[in-house]
Formats: C-alpha cells, structure tokens, sequence
C-alpha cells in the first residue's frame, strides 16, 4: 500500500480539488437568487438548434478525464501541466460564478422534434440549469485536453489522435451553442482565458518554473543540514 501511494500520490491533490469543485458547485446551481445577470449576445439569435450536438456534448465527459487519466500514468509532467490548467480556470469559473450569479434564456421552450436526441437534451436540462454560464468550463476544459494531446510528444505524433482530439474539441465547442447551453459569451471568454493559462503553463512553463525551485530549495535545505551536521 506504501508503495502503491508513493507511486500515485500525485492524485491526490487532483482528487481532493474534484470533490471541492463538486461540492462548490452543487451549491451554486442550488442557490436561490433574484439578481442573475443574463447572458447573451446578439449572434445567439441566429445559431441553429442542432439536437445530434448533445452526443459530443456528452462526450466532454469522457474525452477530457481521459487525456488527464493518460496523463497520469504516461506523463507525470504533462499530467501536473494539464491539471494546473483545467484547475486553475475551473476556479476562476467558480469565483465568477459566486459573485456575478448569471443566467440565460436560449433554451427552447418546445423541441421542433421528437427522437432520441430531444430526449437526451431533455434529460440534462432537468438536471443542469440554465446558470453559472462563464467561461464556458465545457469550452475551456476541452481546449485544455487538445492543448496537452499536443504538447504530449506520444500524442501528438499519431495524426489519428491528434486530428481526432481537434475534431472531438472543435464538435464539444460547437454544442455548447448548438444545444443552447451557452452563449457566445461564454465561449468567447472561455477562449480569452484558455489563450492567457496557454501561456502561463506552456509558454512561461509554470509548472517547470515551480519544480525547479522547489528542488532548488530542497538542496539548499540539505546543504545547510550538511553544515550544521
């Protein structure tokens, strides 16, 4: 068990932010407030309901826990790079979400058809409200996942992975919209900060910057046990 641990113990943070995440955001979707700001851009009037999006819609789901799932066991590097990201922006998107309560009104109110993807949609509209909208986590945890495809040098030298993660990215961006779960807004802002965490995890390499100095530090600390030993 001992090694089993130190083995995987870098799931351990990762794991206690989820139930964080969770937790946190059960409330918001709970809460009970007059004072939403409502989303919209002039542009959401002219997006087409597309019902067949709520398949890589629901997808997201498995697409991004399975390239951090890779991650994990394949690239521990990428692997802490990637979760920096997706944590970093899914707080941001909660602290947005607490203080600036917001809300749309794009769902419609009778589905043009009856089959089974209506009846998919109908499902996750009983159980996620029209609220807590942006960034859009969708938009943004799934530029994420392609983000750290690329940056895997396995990954990202099998074109069937790498064009099949941009079409599963792109197909998860464009339901967002297509199924009426956000607005443009929400994808644009998701844009705006996925492009600045882009650049502090890949770019500036954040990650390495703390690893080093971490180590830095822990050499230090033993060259001064050395000297005082």
């Amino acid at each position: 068990m001992k090694t089993f641990l130190k083995k995987y113990k870098h799931a351990i943070p990762v794991t206690v932010y989820g139930i964080v995440y969770l937790v946190w955001f059960a409330l918001l979707e709970q809460r009970k407030t007059s004072g939403y700001m409502v989303v919209h851009m002039n542009i959401d009037e002219y997006i087409p309901f597309c019902e067949e999006f709520v398949v890589p819609y629901l997808l997201w789901f498995v697409y991004v826990p399975a390239v951090l799932l890779y991650l994990f066991f394949k690239d521990r590097e990428g692997y802490w790079k990637n979760a920096v990201f997706l944590c970093t922006g899914m707080t941001v998107f909660l602290i947005i979400s607490t203080f600036i309560p917001n809300i749309h009104h794009l769902r419609i109110r009778h589905f043009p058809r009856e089959n089974v993807f209506t009846w998919m949609i109908s499902l996750l509209w009983k159980t996620d409200t029209p609220t807590n909208l942006f960034p859009s986590i969708h938009v943004f945890n799934s530029l994420g996942a392609h983000f750290a495809v690329l940056n895997n040098e396995k990954l990202s030298s099998n074109k069937w992975i790498r064009y099949g993660s941009l079409v599963l990215c792109v197909s998860i961006i464009l339901s967002t919209m297509f199924i009426k779960q956000h607005s443009m807004f929400d994808v644009l802002t998701a844009f705006i900060m996925a492009a600045i965490m882009y650049a502090v995890v890949y770019s500036y390499d954040l990650v390495s910057v703390w690893k080093y100095r971490y180590h830095y530090q822990q050499a230090k600390r033993a060259r001064k046990r050395a000297r005082i030993g």
